[in-house]
Formats: C-alpha cells, sequence, structure tokens
C-alpha cells in the first residue's frame, strides 16, 4: 500500500544533486564569461588526482576554526590536519590539547611555504578572507573559505578567476545546506509534496540584548553585522531551492541600544511565482518557526535549530556520536498536505545533518574528481544578493538583480 509515510521514505532517502558541466575555454581575468559558466560547474575537473591522504592547513583558531571546521576536517579519514595558524596564547594551549599531532605556527606564511600542503582552509574575519586566500592560490594551494567568501562581489570575482587560471579547488563553507531542517524542506519542495510552492519564510535569530565584548561582528567595519553573519546563511539556502530572484526588497535595522552595525533584518527576495521571505535578529525571545512553506496543497512549519552547533560548543564530534545531527521529535516539523490523493495532518522526521559531508566532499573532489557541493561562484552570488539588500536599504526600494 501506498501511503505519505511510504512517499516520504522514499525521498528521505534520496540525494538531492545539482547538474555539472566541464568548466572550458575560460580565458585569465575573463569574469563575465567564467560567471555565466561557473555556477554549474567545476573547477577541480582540470585538476589531476592528489594522493588520497590531504595534508590540511587551518588558518585561524578562533570560534570558527575550534567548532566548526577542525572537528570536520579531522572526522574526514583521507584530511591530515598538519599545521594551524594560531598566536592567541589561549586558543594554541587548545589547539595543542585537541590535535597534538598538528604543529602550531603563528604566521599564515609558514602554510603557505610548505610545499606538502595541498589545502588551506580560512577561518578568520571576513575582512582578512580575500587577502589570505589570494595568497594562497598564488601559492598554489586548494583554498575552503569560511562564508561568506568574500566582502564584495569584486574580490569574489578575483579569487574565482585565479582559482580557475590556475586549475585550483575553491569552495566555500556554507554549511547550512547541511542543516536538517534545510535538508528536509529541500526534499519536500522537490517531491512535490506541497504542490507548487508559492511562499517561504525563513528565520534564524538569537537572543542576547547586549552587545558582545570585543566582537569584530558588531564594530562598523565592512563585512559585520547580522546581515554579513546569518543572512549569508539564509540567502543561500534559499538561492539553493530557488536559484537567482528577480528583485530584492531589504529593511535592515539596529534595534540594540549602542549598536553600530546592523542587528535586525528582513529580505524579501521576488521570484516570479514564489515570494522568499529571510528573517533574522537579536531580540528574538520566543522562537519563532525557522521555516513556513506554504505550496497549492498544503503547509510545512518547523520549530527549532539543527542541533550540530549546540553539540559541538558542548563538546561532541561527529565521529564519536552515532547519532550525530539526530533531531529529537519535540522539534520535527508539522506537514498538512494532500499528495497523490491522500491527506496526511502530523510531524515528519527530520533529515540527519551532517557538516562533515561538505570536507568529505572536498576531499573527493581533490582526489577522485566529483563535482563540489558549494561552488565558489554560488557564494559570490551570495555576497550579491547582501550588496542589493544594502542598496535597497539605501534607497529604501525594491532592486532588480544584476550580476
Amino acid at each position: 500500500m501506498v501511503t505519505i509515510f511510504s512517499i516520504w521514505r522514499n525521498y528521505k532517502n534520496q540525494t538531492i544533486t545539482a547538474n555539472d558541466k566541464v568548466l572550458k575555454n575560460i580565458k585569465n581575468n575573463n569574469h563575465k564569461r567564467l560567471l555565466s559558466i561557473y555556477p554549474v560547474d567545476l573547477l577541480t575537473s582540470k585538476m589531476a588526482p592528489m594522493d588520497k591522504t590531504i595534508k590540511v592547513g587551518l588558518i585561524g583558531f578562533g570560534n570558527g576554526g575550534q567548532i566548526f571546521h577542525a572537528p570536520f576536517i579531522t572526522a574526514v579519514n583521507t584530511l591530515n590536519l598538519t599545521k594551524i595558524r594560531c598566536t592567541n596564547p589561549a586558543h594554541v594551549a587548545l589547539a595543542k590539547a585537541q590535535y597534538p599531532s598538528a604543529e602550531i605556527v603563528a604566521e599564515a606564511s609558514a602554510i603557505f611555504n610548505d610545499a606538502a600542503i595541498a589545502l588551506v582552509v580560512i577561518t578568520t574575519p571576513n575582512t582578512s578572507h580575500f587577502s589570505l586566500a589570494k595568497e594562497a592560490l598564488q601559492a598554489g594551494k586548494n583554498v575552503v573559505l569560511d562564508k561568506p567568501i568574500t566582502i564584495n562581489t569584486i574580490e569574489a570575482d578575483q579569487l574565482i578567476a585565479l582559482a580557475a587560471e590556475k586549475g585550483l579547488l575553491l569552495t566555500v563553507f556554507h554549511s547550512r545546506r547541511l542543516d536538517s531542517d534545510f535538508t528536509t524542506v529541500q526534499k519536500l519542495i522537490a517531491g512535490g509534496i506541497l504542490g507548487e510552492v508559492v511562499e517561504l519564510e525563513s528565520r534564524y535569530d538569537r537572543f542576547r540584548n547586549y552587545l558582545k565584548p570585543g566582537a569584530w561582528r558588531e564594530e562598523a567595519t565592512p563585512g559585520a553585522g547580522i546581515l554579513y553573519d546569518l543572512g549569508s546563511h539564509l540567502i543561500d539556502q534559499a538561492l539553493t531551492l530557488f536559484g537567482q530572484p528577480e528583485a530584492i526588497t531589504a529593511d535592515t535595522r539596529i534595534q540594540r541600544s549602542g549598536g553600530k552595525v546592523d542587528d535586525n533584518f528582513e529580505l524579501i527576495l521576488h521570484y516570479n511565482t514564489v515570494k522568499v521571505t529571510l528573517k533574522a535578529g537579536m531580540l528574538v525571545r520566543d522562537p519563532l518557526p525557522r521555516f513556513i512553506v506554504l505550496g497549492t496543497e498544503g503547509t510545512f512549519i518547523k520549530y527549532g535549530l539543527d542541533v550540530q552547533e549546540e553539540a559541538l560548543k558542548a563538546g561532541d564530534r561527529p565521529h564519536l556520536n552515532k547519532q550525530w545531527g539526530v533531531e529529537p521529535a519535540a522539534i520535527w516539523g508539522k506537514l498538512n498536505t494532500t499528495f497523490n490523493g491522500l491527506h496526511f495532518i502530523g510531524q515528519i522526521e527530520s533529515e540527519v545533518g551532517d557538516y562533515t559531508r561538505f570536507y568529505q566532499n572536498v576531499s573527493n573532489a581533490l582526489t577522485a574528481g566529483e563535482p563540489l557541493l558549494v561552488k565558489a561562484a554560488e557564494a559570490r552570488n551570495v555576497i550579491r544578493i547582501i550588496e542589493l539588500a544594502m542598496q535597497s536599504q539605501e534607497e529604501k526600494r525594491t532592486i532588480s538583480f544584476s550580476h
């Protein structure tokens, strides 16, 4: 008997992949040609396969390096975390304790000049992404950048062109594509469970009614603020689901006393038949729905965040937990829909989240030519949306999408 449960199990067990072509005939620094092809292409198609063990240099061991990168690099058997650039004494001590086989260095040049290192991971403040990635690519290193790729599209275009010229891998850690809630929404939409989707609202909120001392993201510097921080995640997810919008309308605000940069935003992406609303704020004490998806046949509403971040902060690690990324039933989403003539109302078990898949994909791309999960031009388009959102806020109008 076919039921909504058996249909959902079938969709849960499918893997959604994008079509990939081969990057050809890219002239040096021809950015328009590059960008017209790259979103569905793989730069690593030009690369010779590497040895099965890839030595990795990690630049930055603050919150991002400690929590979101090193645990997943070391969870992949074919990646060897060889060097960590770190200068903060407390972080140096932690790096030595957690990764005793890695050499701790004070300068990024010690990683760039190490011929044995093939992959450089950069997890530093946003303003340093471009210069460090450029130096790494010029040194012949493949590069993973923490999100966002850069603070503007001019810099992103230059990095993409440089990577293409040298035949090197360049990708960005848009890890929220691998959240349990997002992959659940992705499969619901792809499977037509809700009919034709007409509206999606996605929000990522926190409650911190004070300014965090010493936090560069709360200083009035390029690339700071909640739109670059949490907005990068939400925009990337929306572009993954629906592609580039026709237009953007944005409202960004500073809501906390003494704030210097945006700490709240509402961003509307206008599509031909779909309205996408992205929201984030720092003054949301009572949780609001993480996702609301409306379709011609039904609705999906999801509360609660993917569990990986809190597990990482608590010291848990993916390779030590067989239940890694499994959401508790209490935060599974509620589905109310009609599919194949069957009306279903109830909870849907969430997909399993696992950021390890990002670094496994990077390893497979380098050793076997597997298509990249996150292509650099997709990450570049996230920044383009942010640029247009800032223009929309400044001019108080809807802005048509343009490259």
